[in-house]
């Protein structure tokens, strides 16, 4: 058991570093003013950088590296923002990878190296009005018409939607009930009737774009379909990484809110000293540096447990879960820490506030994580329907 980083990952991981300070500050910032998604130039730059597809394959154009590669170089664009870290996140640990995993090869080709370079952002359409949690109650339709698939229905809560590209859709085939009649189809933005409601006002995120999605009789090619019905368990294993991205970005903003803390803790005088000098503040800044490095073994675990592949729902779901509810006593310390100023727009404490509140619902909620750590310790799921 090793706990260091090798040569390549602490110069992948300082990479990251140096591009997302020198390049991405003042941008976050007019993300958040602005409630606008990244700019299609900068995302260029990402993928020239190989940020796009640090645990893609190399077949398509990506690095071909770990998934503890790809969660390094995201935590470290998380510290900006999770605006400017989101198309990292999707393309390393969100709907990309469910592309790359289960699609065929000739939709693989059709879609991966265009995410790797920066031409297309990929995202997942899950929810519904009626089917968030309860997933398996989703009625969005979808039927085979000689060589194409129909769709029909409505989707929610779909970070991405309106900007996205593509659209990973979870549908109903053939009106079957359950788990059974579930897969999931690529929709690409452009096909006719698709269509999208107004953007979400979000309480943070801003910068990552939400709308619903309409599908009203929207045909696409049989060979859009990734997993056929009865696929729904290959989708929720999937699932496993999207947790581990979820955790990292909560861990990036976390651990920003740290370092603020420490730098303002040593600059502000009160009393005639650095606050740091009270015992107060020395403690509130370690208990929020016990937390965050914990989450980051938690991440890291699950990780590297799961080389090339995907990581156990035990490990994901405890990392996932540590890091949601770490994140959001850690910010709320970073700003008691800095006071007035924590509060105040002029400074981004106040942004990791409200956006450390995202990832306990986005990807199922910390309550959900824990019933899947219960059903992992007693060796059985739980049925929430009796």
């Amino acid at each position: 058991m090793d706990f260091q980083l090798s040569d390549e990952q602490r110069h992948l991981q300082e990479a990251a570093r140096r591009f997302a300070r020198a390049e991405l500050p003042e941008l976050a910032r007019e993300m958040e003013a602005k409630d606008m998604p990244l700019p299609s130039e900068m995302l260029r730059r990402y993928a020239e950088m190989g940020f796009l597809g640090v645990n893609l394959p190399a077949e398509y154009g990506g690095l071909g590296l770990g998934h503890l590669e790809a969660l390094l170089v995201l935590e470290q664009f998380a510290m900006i923002s999770p605006a400017v870290a989101w198309p990292i996140f999707e393309s390393a640990t969100g709907p990309v990878r469910t592309v790359e995993r289960f699609a065929s090869d000739e939709l693989k080709a059709a879609i991966l190296p265009e995410v790797i370079q920066g031409r297309k952002i990929v995202a997942v359409s899950m929810s519904e009005p009626s089917a968030g949690t309860a997933l398996t109650d989703l009625t969005t339709t979808a039927r085979i018409d000689g060589g194409e698939i129909v769709l029909n229905g409505q989707k929610r809560w779909c970070s991405g939607g309106g900007h996205s590209d593509v659209y990973i859709v979870y549908c109903r085939f053939d009106g079957e009930s359950g788990a059974k009649g579930i897969g999931a189809v690529l929709v690409e933005k452009e096909r006719a009737g698709v269509s999208f409601g107004r953007p979400e006002e979000l309480m943070g995120f801003r910068g990552i774009p939400s709308a619903d999605i309409f599908l009203d009789d929207v045909r696409v090619p049989i060979g859009n379909m990734i997993v056929p019905k009865g696929g729904f368990s290959q989708l929720m294993t999937a699932f496993s990484l999207e947790r581990c991205g979820n955790a990292t970005m909560g861990l990036g903003i976390a651990a920003a809110a740290l370092e603020d803390s420490v730098a303002y803790a040593q600059e502000r005088q009160q009393f005639g000293k650095p606050i740091v000098e009270f015992q107060a503040i020395q403690i509130k800044l370690a208990e929020m540096a016990m937390k965050v490095e914990a989450a980051r073994l938690l991440i890291y675990r699950a990780a590297v447990n799961a080389s090339q592949g995907l990581p156990s729902i035990f490990e994901s779901s405890v990392a996932k879960c540590f890091s949601n509810e770490m994140v959001r006593k850690v910010t709320a310390d970073g700003m008691q820490v800095m006071g007035g100023y924590g509060y105040s727009k002029e400074y981004p404490m106040e942004q990791r506030v409200r956006d450390s509140f995202a990832w306990g619902i986005a990807g199922g909620t910390t309550d959900v994580q824990k019933t899947n750590i219960a059903a992992t310790l007693v060796g059985r799921r739980f049925n929430q329907r009796r």
